[in-house]
């Protein structure tokens, strides 16, 4: 076979008999250890949450390293895909509130400024419809609702009543939403009205204006709903809450939040001011 191979018989032998090098073993662990959080994070990680996953659990490897790994095993995040939402009904005689929050998506103290927005999902029995209230201190999903219809009372009612649970409001607080019906009604602007808060909506046709909460959506689409076909509207809901309130804001790293979750994040303030 030596011969056959051109190899010398004392190279085969010395090849045959050699440890495996410590740099070897290292990435093999390292490969056994990025599968691991590849796998628990669902395939949404791509090498810079990885990264800083295994810092977290304590071990130490470049990012570069984490990368070529994951190349070389094949191990690819979740594309994600471009799509469009036709949710915003802005064809109504409702009056509409002044852009008060003017993309200020940076805020140092929480319940200063809430954004909220209404997607839709599809299933086999239809469109089901997600209504979601984050808190831009620390991106955390405070309110959301699930319906089946695109009523204000199933919408943004029932995501403002659990958001009021979740979080204390603060005076003068600006919530911020798009110009659609459900928001400009008199039914929200009257639930809203004794929280002394201040109301505030995009320019007509500017997504860029209520950009994160829009990019709330991005994250849910290319992680969970383009990867899945929902037979029901349970199904979908079951897949949802656990995305929002098992995944996104408790475990989800978020490179705004220095690679925290928002309850990890929101925990670390605490601390702060306590």
């Amino acid at each position: 076979m030596c011969q056959v191979m051109s190899v010398g018989k004392s190279g085969y032998y010395h090849w045959l008999n050699r440890k495996e090098s410590r740099r070897s073993v290292e990435r093999k662990y390292l490969a056994t250890e990025i599968r691991a959080v590849f796998n628990k994070a669902k395939g949404r990680y791509g090498s810079p949450k990885i990264y800083q996953e295994l810092k977290a659990n304590g071990i130490h490897c470049s990012k570069q390293r984490v990368a070529s790994i994951m190349q070389s095993e094949g191990l690819r995040s979740i594309i994600r895909k471009k799509y469009r939402v036709c949710t915003t009904d802005s064809n109504h005689t409702h009056s509409i509130s002044e852009n008060h929050l003017d993309r200020k998506f940076k805020q140092s103290l929480p319940s200063k400024a809430w954004v909220s927005d209404i997607t839709y999902i599809p299933t086999d029995q239809g469109w089901l419809y997600l209504t979601t209230i984050m808190d831009l201190y620390d991106r955390k999903i405070i309110g959301w609702s699930l319906s089946e219809n695109m009523t204000t009372t199933d919408t943004v009612t029932k995501a403002w009543k659990m958001a009021a649970i979740n979080r204390q409001i603060d005076k003068e607080m600006i919530f911020h939403s798009d110009r659609g019906v459900q928001y400009s009604s008199k039914e929200f602007r009257d639930l809203i009205k004794p929280y002394g808060i201040v109301q505030s909506m995009s320019r007509k046709g500017n997504c860029w204006d209520n950009a994160v909460a829009e990019n709330f959506f991005k994250i849910i689409k290319s992680e969970l709903v383009m990867h899945k076909q929902f037979y029901s509207f349970f199904q979908a809901k079951i897949a949802i809450v656990e995305f929002i309130e098992i995944w996104y804001n408790r475990k989800r790293r978020h490179s705004y939040l220095g690679y925290l979750s928002p309850v990890d994040f929101a925990i670390k303030y605490y601390k702060m001011v306590a």
